[in-house]
C-alpha cells in the first residue's frame, strides 16, 4: 500500500490507482490542441486492441460516469421504432431499465433475483418469440452482488436470432480475458475507473465501423449522442464535441501503458483472482459466508453474509477498517444483508492478507467470534 494514500479502496471503482496515474494529472492541455487530442486517439486505439484483434472497430469516448456511457450507447444504438430485451438480476440491470423507460424505448424487462444468474431459456424464448426485439442488453459483471453473467452465451442467442447484443462491461473489461468476437457483442460499454484502473470521468464504447454508421439519427439526447461523438473524433483528430476531461484522459493513458507493463489482461485477471483467492480462504476461515456460490461469483467482488452475531455491526466494523486504512462496501442487495469487498485496481494479493489479518484483529475487538 503506498505510503502518500489514506486507504485502500476495495470497491468496484472508484478504485485504488497508483501514484503514476495520479501523477499523470498534474499537466493541463487544451482540449484544442494537437498534443493533447494525439493522447485522445492513441486511448481510443488502445481501448480497441483490448477489445478485438480485429479490423474495423472504433471507440468512442463519452464525457461522465459509467452510467452516461451506458445511456449513450442504449439510447443511440437502438432505431425508434426497436425494441429491447434487457436481462435484469441486479442494480446495474435495472439500471438499464429506467433509462430506456425515461428515453421512450420500448423494452422488455426479463428479471430474475440478484442471486440468480441469467435464465438463457427464458431469454431465448422471449427473444424468439417477439419478432420487434431488435436489440439484447445485459450487464456483464452485476457488481450488485459480484455475479459474472453468462455473456458470451447472451451473445450467441443473439446472433442465433439476428438481434443487436449490447453488453455492460464496466467491472470486467480489462481485468477479465474478453474479445468482442468472443462475446458476440456489437456493442461493449466500459469506463476509465474501473479495471484498466484510471479514474472516474469518462466512459467508452467499442463497436465496429460498419455498425457505427447505422446510428446517425437515432440518438434521444444532445450530449448524449453517440454518433455524432464518434464523428467529432474521427474527423477532428480526436477532438470531443464538448469539453472533455483533460486530466482524466491522461491518468488513462499512464493507465493504459502499466496495464501493459504489466502483462495485458491476462496478467492482471491472474492478479485480480489471486486477490479474490486469498480474500475468499481468509474471510472462509474467519468464519464469512459467500452471498454467491463459487461457480457464479466473479473476481471483482465479493459480497458477504453479515454474521448473525448481536455484537456485528456493519457501520462499526466498516469504521474500524477505515481506520486500519481498508475502504470496504455496504452491500446493494435488496433482500440480503450483506457486505461488499472489491479486489481490483492497485491492489496486490498482499494487501489481501494484510486485510484478512485486520478483519479478524476488529471482530475481536468487537467481541465477534464466528464459527468456522
Amino acid at each position: 500500500m503506498d505510503a502518500d494514500i489514506p486507504y485502500l479502496l476495495l470497491t468496484p471503482g472508484p478504485l485504488t490507482t497508483s501514484r503514476s496515474v495520479r501523477d499523470a494529472m498534474r499537466i493541463d492541455y487544451s482540449t484544442w490542441d494537437v498534443d493533447y487530442n494525439r493522447i485522445v486517439t492513441q486511448v481510443r486505439e488502445a481501448i480497441v486492441k483490448l477489445a478485438t484483434q480485429r479490423d474495423g472497430y472504433t471507440c468512442t469516448l463519452m464525457q461522465g460516469s459509467g452510467t452516461f456511457a451506458v445511456e449513450a450507447a442504449l439510447g443511440s444504438a437502438i432505431p425508434p421504432n426497436g425494441k429491447v430485451v434487457i436481462v435484469n438480476n441486479g442494480a446495474y440491470g435495472q439500471r438499464m431499465v429506467e433509462i430506456a423507460a425515461r428515453l421512450g424505448i420500448a423494452c422488455t424487462e426479463l428479471i430474475h433475483a440478484e442471486t440468480d444468474p441469467p435464465d438463457l431459456d427464458r431469454i431465448r424464448n422471449i427473444v424468439a418469440g417477439d419478432a420487434a426485439i431488435t436489440h439484447i442488453a445485459m450487464a456483464h459483471c452485476e457488481t450488485t452482488t459480484g455475479m459474472l453473467n453468462p455473456a458470451a452465451e447472451v451473445g450467441r442467442i443473439a446472433r442465433q436470432y439476428g438481434k443487436k447484443y449490447l453488453l455492460d462491461a464496466m467491472s470486467s473489461f480489462g481485468g477479465i480475458p474478453m474479445t468482442m468476437e468472443e462475446l458476440g457483442a456489437d456493442f461493449v460499454v466500459s469506463s476509465a475507473n474501473k479495471c484498466v484502473q484510471g479514474v472516474p470521468g469518462f466512459g467508452f464504447v467499442v463497436a465496429a465501423r460498419a455498425t457505427m454508421g447505422e446510428i446517425k439519427g437515432w440518438a434521444r439526447s444532445l450530449s448524449l449522442d453517440l454518433y455524432d461523438q464518434w464523428q467529432e473524433m474521427e474527423t477532428k483528430g480526436g477532438k470531443w464535441r464538448y469539453t472533455s476531461p483533460t486530466h482524466v484522459v491522461c491518468a488513462f493513458a499512464q493507465a493504459l501503458k502499466e496495464l501493459q507493463a504489466e502483462g495485458g489482461v491476462a496478467a492482471r485477471a491472474h492478479r485480480y483472482r489471486e486477490n479474490h483467492r486469498r480474500l475468499v480462504d481468509g474471510m472462509t476461515r474467519i468464519g464469512f459466508k459467500m452471498l454467491l456460490p463459487p461457480q457464479w461469483q466473479s473476481p471483482i467482488i465479493t459480497s458477504f453474509i453479515n454474521p448473525p452475531h448481536p455484537r456485528f455491526d456493519f457501520a462499526t466494523f466498516y469504521d474500524a477498517l477505515k481506520a486500519r486504512r481498508f475502504v470496504i462496501y455496504p452491500g446493494k442487495v435488496s433482500k440480503a444483508d450483506c457486505f461488499r469487498i472489491g479486489t481490483i485496481g492497485h491492489v496486490f494479493p498482499e494487501d489481501i492478507t494484510l486485510l484478512v489479518a485486520r478483519i479478524a484483529e476488529v471482530l475481536a475487538e468487537m467481541g465477534v467470534q464466528l464459527p468456522a
